[in-house]
């Protein structure tokens, strides 16, 4: 299988690229004299982003845009184009989560997350697969890498994290279907998948970028609080960084790798939920390995829903 060797002037186009994994992989790729198109929702992050990145020396373009939305993608792959062409790099990285009890989630709750999560990678590589199909054709040289961010959650299905599970399981799939289908077609463009496990890189704080429009009425259930809660000390205790994280990214895209692990130790559990699977038992409990912390938070829970009545 032919890859991607990385050359300075080729273009990046990446995702949420205001903190976290997309601020990282946007420094990293301007350390390799990569062109950068950039997105982000939150203005000035995307701002100073855009002044850090400046000061390098790369040429960047930049645009505020909500992933979500495939006519803010489109006008991202038209800066893309009328700048530098089609990219050689695209990183569907933007993500938010949102946990508590699966039931709890209100339809506004599924739909930020899945438009987020799920939809933002779709439209990008709607959008911008095709591209770098026509410059696979037009150039025998060209070659083409698309990652999409997934996560750990993709690959098992934590308790109290309903839709956050559900958007990544569904990149992972989308991922594996592209990686298929872009090997009947050709050999210049390829795919990979980012698993992250616990990294600290802002995202559980991504409420704080949450649309008008897309806030639930009333106040966070119990359930969601607990999951805020666990989330936050999970990942700020995080040791593997976004910088590092980025490192592993390029890596896998100048070696053709498709599955893209922060923390390849976690895979234990990914391989007892695929034996259930396989042997057709039940779902092994998830804190097996640390039962302190999963009757900790069933008891919470339970008192929280005796509290409510």
């Amino acid at each position: 299988m032919s890859t991607l060797n990385l050359q300075a002037g080729q273009t990046a186009v990446i995702t949420g690229a205001g903190s976290g994994f997309g601020l990282e992989l946007a420094r990293l790729g301007a350390k390799k004299g990569l062109n950068l198109v950039l997105t982000d929702v939150q203005q000035d992050a995307l701002d100073a982003a855009v002044a850090e990145l400046s000061a390098t020396g790369v040429k960047v373009a930049a645009l505020r845009g909500d992933v979500s939305r495939a006519e803010d993608i489109q006008a991202l792959a038209d800066i893309c184009m009328e700048r530098f062409g089609a990219p050689h790099i695209v990183i569907n990285n933007a993500g938010v989560a949102h946990g508590g009890l699966i039931w709890e989630h209100t339809q506004r709750d599924w739909e930020w997350v899945i438009g987020v999560n799920l939809f933002g990678v779709i439209h990008g590589m709607r959008v911008f697969t095709p591209l770098m199909l026509a410059a696979a054709r037009k150039d025998p040289s060209y070659q083409g890498h698309m990652v999409n961010v997934a996560s750990m959650a993709g690959l098992l299905n934590s308790p109290n994290m309903g839709a956050y599970n559900v958007s990544k399981h569904a990149v992972v799939s989308l991922s594996e279907t592209l990686y298929q289908d872009l090997a009947l077609v050709t050999e210049q463009v390829h795919a990979s998948v980012l698993c992250p496990y616990f990294v600290p890189t802002g995202i559980h704080l991504s409420h704080r970028n949450r649309p008008a429009d897309m806030r639930s009425e009333g106040k966070p259930t119990p359930s969601q609080m607990i999951a805020q809660a666990m989330s936050t000390k999970a990942v700020t205790s995080g040791k593997v960084t976004a910088a590092d994280t980025a490192e592993l990214v390029y890596k896998a895209i100048e070696s053709g790798q498709f599955y893209i692990y922060t923390h390849p130790q976690a895979l234990g559990m990914v391989q007892t939920r695929l034996e259930d699977v396989v042997q057709g038992r039940n779902p092994t409990d998830p804190f097996a390995g640390k039962p302190e912390i999963g009757q900790q938070l069933r008891q919470a829970l339970r008192d929280a829903m005796d509290k409510q009545g």
